[in-house]
């Protein structure tokens, strides 16, 4: 259970870590896959595997070798694996959500991101709002450590309590570039404070906290698990980056048929086709 201080500074901070919460056990399964589907991509030289909607399921960056793998993206893991499934859908996490947002809690998606050692590429400022905006604001990202993260491990970095500022454009005049413009990034990098953890570790994110991530300059894999919760009366305002056959399912409490409205006007995103976030923050001329 959450106590009431921590519950409070999610609140007001807009983050809050929890720690030591996955048992050893069930990390070393949730490794166990991840191991396979990076030896997997050794043999590949684009993305592969087939989504929900038709895009590839693991996504690789445009410098992916066998000598230089580059797997950055699994799509809904919870869809392929049973372990996966069993963490994102019946796990703590979902748990601790319903006492943040709840009790009545949807599941929206999930994925797995990864940096593999010299990897160095980065993830820039943005609130996942913006990707997928909903009727309210009561939605949830949880960050679960699948490996040590340490500020050279490619770390998450967040910008506390910015999720009481509004939402922030992820466009650039008429291109969506799914990140926020040089100068709300030069204010970001004022405040941001860094997450690190062991593995086993939960971070539990607000939909509107402007967040981002480093490179990775270390030896060291860092994968997360991320899954995406909403109220039950939240209720989508575009299609979903990360589409899959579970979305919207009730995993706690009762389905709602009144979607609460909270928010006036909402910019929304484009309704792109890419395989990943990474490709529209990068710019990279594939599948946009």
């Amino acid at each position: 259970m959450l106590t009431r201080e921590e519950i409070l500074q999610f609140r007001h901070k807009g983050y809050l870590m929890v720690s030591d919460v996955i048992p050893p056990a069930s990390l070393d399964l949730l490794r166990e896959k991840v191991d396979g589907w990076v030896s997997e991509s050794l043999s590949k030289v684009s993305s592969w595997g087939v989504t929900f909607d038709g895009r590839p399921r693991f996504d690789v960056a445009p410098t992916h070798s066998a000598d230089y793998p580059a797997l950055r993206r699994v799509d809904n893991p919870q869809c392929i694996s049973d372990v996966y499934r069993k963490i994102v859908f019946d796990g703590i996490s979902v748990d601790l959500t319903a006492q943040l947002i709840g009790p009545d809690v949807k599941f929206h998606h999930a994925k797995i991101n990864l940096k593999l050692p010299g990897n160095r590429f980065e993830v820039d400022y943005h609130q996942d709002f913006g990707y997928t905006p909903h009727t309210n604001e009561d939605i949830v990202t949880v960050l679960l450590l699948i490996d040590d993260m340490g500020r050279d491990d490619g770390a998450v970095k967040v910008v506390p309590g910015s999720h009481l500022e509004g939402q922030k454009s992820l466009w650039l005049e008429d291109v969506f570039t799914g990140k926020v413009d040089q100068n709300t990034t030069a204010n970001c990098d004022a405040r941001a404070k860094w997450i690190t953890g062991k593995a086993g570790d939960l971070c539990f994110l607000h939909t509107s906290l402007l967040h981002a991530s480093a490179h990775n300059t270390s030896n060291n894999r860092r994968a997360l698990l991320i899954s995406v919760y909403t109220a039950a009366d939240a209720f989508p305002l575009a299609p979903s980056p990360v589409p899959n056959e579970f979305e919207g399912i009730v995993l706690r409490g009762k389905p709602e048929r009144w979607a609460r409205m909270s928010l006036t006007n909402v910019e929304l995103p484009k309704n792109y086709q890419a395989a990943t976030f990474f490709s529209v923050q990068q710019n990279e001329n594939r599948l946009q």
